[in-house]
């Protein structure tokens, strides 16, 4: 049998069919075009369903379910997407009204975040654990927990909102509305202000620093930038690598004293620096971690399912 997976982004719409291996077998997108009414959208994700099993020469009988990874507040008890701010969304009952549209009776729908830590857990970097955290290190910093082998989503189904807790307090303004929220230190977009104010404070010093030549031949601050300047051998880099590590070590070592996974897993953007990361981070992470020297430390990684998560995620919540 085969699943559906539904990645329903503010930009794009992925979708994917995925095997009994949690292989990715046939892959499709369209523009969200998030301006037009949401009935059209599903229209949309049920356009892509029927697709997929045309590439690859099945029916939808043959398809178990499909999985809805989606921004926001999800019910699935409802099928519905509570609110969704990208998307202009409240209380959209998005899982009927697909229903109509395709003759695949199981679907089910999860906030994005949420699907990515599930798909971690089933099938990618915390595959046999039964309690892992996914933080993803993108735009945002977003955050999803598995515990004792299911999502864990509070009593409202708005928890895991993980780039919110604040580590430096009256910080950075987050768009959240707080100040000093992890996501402004640790994300990809906090990690290119860090690397802005750097290269501007050396240039008002008249510092020379190698981040000032790969803007120039790049044509923009990115998330590597600081982290290829300080493989060359850049001082002004490695204060902006280790100042970052520092706030992302700090985030990392409260989540874990609060939820104790036996697994964290690290995606996103800033992600593919890989095993570079996790050799800094790491011993600043067990450092702060509350009964380190006394109790097995979780198992810190680099989540394995890269931009396919979200699919595989949605693909697998039935499971």
């Amino acid at each position: 049998m085969y699943r559906i997976g539904i990645d329903l982004g503010g930009t794009n719409i992925a979708a994917g069919l995925v095997n009994e291996s949690f292989e990715i077998v046939s892959k499709s997108s369209l523009p969200t075009l998030v301006e037009r009414p949401g009935k059209e959208i599903v229209e949309d994700i049920a356009k892509l369903c029927k697709q997929l099993c045309r590439d690859a020469g099945i029916t939808e009988s043959d398809v178990e379910s499909i999985g809805i990874a989606a921004p926001g507040i999800t019910d699935n008890a409802t099928g519905s997407v509570i609110y969704a701010n990208n998307l202009g969304w409240k209380h959209f009952p998005i899982v009927p009204i697909l229903k109509t549209m395709v003759q695949i009776p199981q679907i089910y729908i999860e906030n994005d975040a949420n699907a990515a830590a599930w798909g971690e857990a089933i099938a990618g970097a915390a595959k046999g654990s039964s309690s892992s955290v996914m933080i993803t290190l993108g735009t945002g910093v977003g955050g999803g927990i598995v515990d004792c082998g299911k999502i864990y989503k509070g009593f409202n189904s708005a928890a895991g909102e993980l780039g919110h807790i604040v580590i430096a307090v009256d910080g950075r303004p987050c768009t959240c509305g707080r100040r000093g929220c992890w996501e402004t230190y640790s994300s990809a977009t906090g990690l290119i202000q860090t690397t802005k104010e750097k290269i501007e404070e050396c240039q008002r010093a008249g510092r020379p620093t190698k981040m000032t030549d790969l803007v120039a031949e790049r044509g923009k601050v990115n998330g590597r930038t600081a982290f290829d300047a300080m493989r060359m051998g850049d001082e002004a880099a490695k204060e902006v690598v280790e100042e970052y590590v520092k706030y992302l070590a700090s985030g990392l070592a409260s989540i874990i004293n609060v939820f104790q996974p036996e697994v964290v897993s690290i995606g996103g953007g800033i992600s593919n620096e890989g095993d570079f990361l996790l050799d800094l981070v790491r011993p600043l992470t067990l450092k702060q971690i509350f009964g380190s020297t006394l109790v097995n430390p979780p198992s810190l990684r680099i989540a394995k399912l890269k931009n396919d998560a979200g699919i595989i995620g949605a693909a697998v919540l039935g499971m």
